[in-house]
């Protein structure tokens, strides 16, 4: 997490074209939080996170800033709707289950962490478990020879199983039968997420028997990988580590904000959406909530909110939920040269993603600089007829261009294809000239 901002802002840039000021602000916010945790603990409980508004249309990089940047520093984070929520009292989802959500992601971060930790412990015992279902032990008493002869077939199995020749082999093992009742539903009620935890504590108590499968050695490591892990992993500082990351480095971007803003036309404003408002305003400015694995505070929480606002303002947002988002950060369309940039200079960008599925079927694929040219000016002509929707055009307009290369993909074996301007023309210029046609077809 010790990035600068600016190191931030370059990472960025290699997914993300332009929206300069969003990054800024974001790799801002984010050292802010590093800096904080240098601090005493008194000044640091004083210290509260700098909520950010993103203000922008669909398909501009919203979302994929605060993702990429959550993936990078490997904190906790999830992405929620908020016109997915009801106020409380009336069936959905509440929002605090968003928090609930953020919980479950931490603990699934932290364990991968760990198992990473004991990896070497988690696979000599995985196959130390199927080498002795391969050569059972020898019984008490066995002669000297019988123990040399042992030893040998034991280096050898091993030796087999670590190089996969034995992968095909089945084999019989054991594994806890599992009686449990598992809702995977962060919305549960706190008093049903306590019932479901004792019943499954009843059930385990219960029943321990262990079940026979027979199963290939590719799959039994898999099975006994998850059993091993489960006895290894201390279970306590796991939950304990998870609910501090979630605390004190959690993301939540909540998209779609605009869409609980009760818009300025002077119609009458909509109760159900104030109502998910003022539910919202204890969770950003910082609350206790209680979750199956303990209760978590959002006071340090940062929450990212997002939207077009096309409708509605941001001064339609109840005043107070205003107050919770002090940073604004408005991102800009996406034009000609920035769709270009978006194909041409991102990692891991469009063309290469075609390039490389193609590849598979040993076609070589390859676009001249005029046909990527072509592609984002129909993209952007495409923005301006219909609704404009941002990058993810691109997609729809490569998936029309290549259908038919991709279709016949394996009658062009080991070929080399070239897309030029021509080809892009053909097969996008009648769409985009028809206003109905693009909205219907891209």
């Amino acid at each position: 997490m010790n990035m600068t901002p600016r190191e931030i802002v370059k990472y960025l840039d290699d997914y993300i074209i332009g929206q300069h000021d969003a990054k800024k602000t974001i790799a801002l916010a984010l050292r802010s939080r590093y800096r904080r945790m240098s601090l005493t603990n008194e000044l640091q409980e004083e210290i509260t996170p700098k909520n950010i508004l993103m203000i922008g249309s669909t398909g501009v990089g919203k979302t994929e800033i605060a993702r990429r940047l959550a993936k990078m520093m490997n904190l906790p984070f999830v992405k929620v709707e908020a016109s997915k929520y009801t106020e409380v009292g009336f069936v959905g989802r509440d929002v605090e289950s968003m928090v609930r959500d953020l919980v479950f992601e931490s603990i699934n971060l932290v364990t991968k962490e760990y198992e990473e930790k004991i990896e070497d412990q988690i696979t000599n015992e995985v196959n130390r478990v199927i080498i002795e279902k391969l050569v059972p032990p020898l019984p008490q008493g066995a002669t000297e020879h019988a123990k040399e002869s042992f030893i040998t077939t034991f280096n050898k199995m091993e030796a087999k199983l670590l190089n996969g020749e034995l992968d095909d082999k089945k084999i019989e093992i054991e594994v806890s039968k599992k009686a449990s009742v598992e809702i995977i539903d962060s919305n549960l009620p706190l008093d049903m997420s306590a019932v479901q935890e004792s019943l499954n504590k009843m059930l385990g108590g219960l029943n321990k028997d262990k079940i026979k499968k027979e199963v290939t050695i590719k799959d039994a490591k898999t099975i006994l990988r998850s059993e091993v892990s489960d006895r290894l992993l201390d279970k306590e500082s796991l939950k304990i580590e998870a609910l501090k990351r979630a605390q004190n480095g959690g993301i939540i971007f909540i998209d779609e904000i605009d869409k609980i803003a009760s818009s300025s036309d002077g119609r009458k404003s909509d109760p159900s959406k104030e109502g998910v408002q003022r539910d919202l305003l204890p969770i950003v400015e910082g609350s206790t909530v209680n979750t199956k694995f303990g209760q978590v505070k959002t006071d340090h929480v940062l929450f990212i909110a997002a939207g077009a606002f096309h409708v509605s303002k941001p001064s339609d947002l109840l005043p107070e939920l205003q107050g919770r988002f002090p940073l604004r950060v408005e991102l800009q369309p996406l034009d000609e040269e920035a769709l270009y940039k978006i194909l041409t200079s991102t990692k891991n960008s469009l063309l290469r993603q075609y390039q490389a599925l193609l590849g598979v079927e040993g076609v070589e694929l390859e676009f001249n600089d005029e046909s990527i040219k072509a592609l984002a000016k129909f993209c952007l002509n495409a923005n301006e007829k219909a609704e404009d929707i941002g990058a993810r055009r691109l997609h729809t307009v490569l998936e029309k261009v290549l259908e038919d290369i991709s279709f016949d993909a394996d009658m062009h074996k080991g070929e080399k294809i070239i897309v030029t301007k021509e080809l892009v023309e053909e097969k996008l210029g009648s769409i985009v000239e028809s206003e109905d046609m693009t909205r219907y077809i891209l």
